[in-house]
């Protein structure tokens, strides 16, 4: 099926939205892709008439079957761009995404199938997230937890939770990358601060807030 590119957009955010199993209010969808509710309408109108979606008004949109594939094939196409970008050109991984927004649009199977092979299948992006397959077949996150909560002290980075530039820059400069081994020295109560140490690093102390993004695993 040929969808443009905001439809493709379109489709992306709902399956983002939909992720807690709720129906996506038109209002939801306007704020996450920073357009105005009328604007949803209309799409909505047309992706429904393409059987993408299901939508009654004031009762929230959901993605179809078709619709749920569709979604996926984009996510499947961004993660391996991503991939493609970081191991193989050298970006870092603050960089990749917005490329990725604009490269998930080249729609040619035969094209997202060599990349996938050309980079050896890989299950996950340079942020942790799981790449669907061929099939749109999502492999299960990994169990994993927020360093926030974690109760180890050795750990191993799985994944950011916060794809913002301003974060992944910061994890940037402090070394941290996944597969990152760290060790928590300290746990501030005051301000729930975490005082981390890097090998051959000094310790560094992250905010609660940076802490609740990065995921981990006990090593």
């Amino acid at each position: 099926m040929n969808l443009s590119i905001a439809e493709e957009n379109y489709i992306k955010s709902i399956y983002k939205l939909e992720e807690g199993g709720e129906s996506v209010s038109t209002n939801a969808l306007a704020y996450e892709l920073d357009t105005k509710p009328a604007s949803v309408t209309d799409m909505a109108k047309k992706l429904k008439e393409k059987k993408l979606i299901a939508y009654e008004k004031y009762q929230g949109i959901n993605l179809s079957s078709e619709g749920k594939k569709a979604a996926l094939q984009i996510i499947r196409r961004h993660r391996l761009w991503e991939c493609f970008l970081v191991e193989k050109l050298s970006f870092s991984w603050e960089e990749v995404h917005e490329l990725a927004e604009e490269l998930e649009h080249v729609r040619s199977e035969k094209l997202t199938n060599r990349l996938s092979e050309f980079l050896g299948n890989p299950l996950i992006d340079p942020h942790g997230d799981p790449i669907p397959d061929a099939q749109g077949k999502m492999g299960k996150p990994r169990v994993q937890t927020s360093l926030h909560k974690a109760k180890a002290n050795r750990l191993e980075v799985m994944a950011v939770s916060d794809k913002s530039t301003a974060l992944l820059e910061f994890l940037n400069t402090k070394g941290v990358r996944l597969g990152t081994q760290l060790e928590v020295i300290e746990r501030y109560e005051f301000d729930n601060s975490i005082e981390i140490k890097i090998k051959n690093q000094p310790a560094f102390t992250i905010s609660e807030q940076v802490a609740k993004s990065i995921m981990v695993k006990p090593i």
